[in-house]
C-alpha cells in the first residue's frame, strides 16, 4: 500500500485534482436520500470531495488513518475530522445516515470487515455507497492498454476485493440492499503507455505485483505505439446499499 503520509501533499494534483473531486461528489449526491442529515467519508484523505458534500442541515465528517493526509482535509473541513480506521469508526451505531467508501475497498485485504463497521453506524433506512471495481475502471473503453492488460487482470480478478458481484453478496448477507448505481468519468486521468510503465515499475499496480508478471507487462507496454498518448480517462463505478 502507499505511503499516503508522503504522499499527502501531491495526492491531489497526481489524481485529477478539483475536476475529478467534483465528479466524485456530483456522483455521491446522485445516490443520497435527499434527507441525508449525517455523513460519514471514510478514508477521506484530503477532504478534497468530502467538503463538497456539506449543505445546510447536514453534517459530514472525514475519517482518516494518515496524519499527513489529515492535515490537508483540516484546512477543509475545520473540526470536522478524525483520525480512525475503516474497522473501528469513531461513531456510535446506528449513528448516522451515510457512509463512503471511495476508492477504499480495492486497497483492503479484504472488504468485509469495512462493510460490517459502516452497517454498524449505519441509522435503519441509512446508506452506504461504494466505488468498485476500481483497478478495471480505466480499461472500460476498447484501447491496445486494455487488450494488453486484460489477460493478467483477468488473472488478477478472483483476489479483487472491491468487485461489484463480490460486494453484493457481502453487503446482501448484512442485510444491506441494492439501492442505486452511477459512474463519472476521471477527467485528465487517462494514462499513456508510458506511465503505466513507470506505475508498473514503482510497484503501484496490484495485478502486477508479482515480478515476472511486471517484467513481462512492462515489456508488452513498451512495445505500444504513441508511448506518451493518454489513453481513455477511468470511468469510475459508484453502488448503493440501503440498511
Amino acid at each position: 500500500m502507499l505511503d499516503y503520509d508522503a504522499e499527502a501533499r501531491e495526492y491531489d494534483a497526481s489524481r485529477g485534482g478539483e475536476p475529478r473531486a467534483a465528479a466524485a461528489a456530483e456522483a455521491v449526491e446522485r445516490l443520497l436520500p435527499a434527507e441525508t442529515g449525517t455523513v460519514v467519508d471514510v478514508a477521506c484523505g484530503t477532504g478534497i470531495v468530502t467538503a463538497r458534500l456539506r449543505r445546510p442541515g447536514r453534517a459530514v465528517l472525514g475519517v482518516d488513518r494518515s496524519p499527513a493526509m489529515l492535515r490537508l482535509a483540516e484546512q477543509r473541513l475545520p473540526g470536522a475530522v478524525v483520525r480512525g480506521d475503516a474497522t473501528r469508526l469513531p461513531v456510535r451505531d446506528g449513528g448516522v445516515d451515510a457512509v463512503l467508501l471511495v476508492w477504499l475497498l480495492h486497497l483492503l485485504p479484504e472488504a468485509a470487515p469495512a462493510l460490517a463497521e459502516a452497517r454498524r453506524v449505519l441509522r435503519p433506512g441509512g446508506v452506504l455507497i461504494t466505488t468498485v471495481d476500481k483497478d478495471d475502471a480505466c480499461f472500460t473503453e476498447p484501447s491496445d492498454l486494455a487488450d494488453v492488460t486484460a489477460p493478467l487482470r483477468r488473472r488478477y480478478a478472483p483476489q479483487v476485493t472491491d468487485a461489484a458481484e463480490r460486494l453484493a453478496r457481502q453487503a446482501a448477507d448484512l442485510g444491506l440492499r441494492p439501492a442505486g448505481a452511477t459512474a463519472f468519468r476521471g477527467a485528465g486521468q487517462g494514462r499513456s503507455p508510458r506511465a503505466w510503465r513507470q506505475a508498473v515499475e514503482r510497484g503501484r499496480i496490484p495485478w502486477c505485483a508479482d515480478p515476472g508478471d511486471a517484467a513481462a507487462t512492462v515489456r508488452a507496454l513498451a512495445a505500444l505505439p504513441d508511448q506518451d498518448r493518454p489513453r481513455p480517462d477511468p470511468h469510475y463505478r459508484l453502488l448503493a446499499f440501503r440498511a
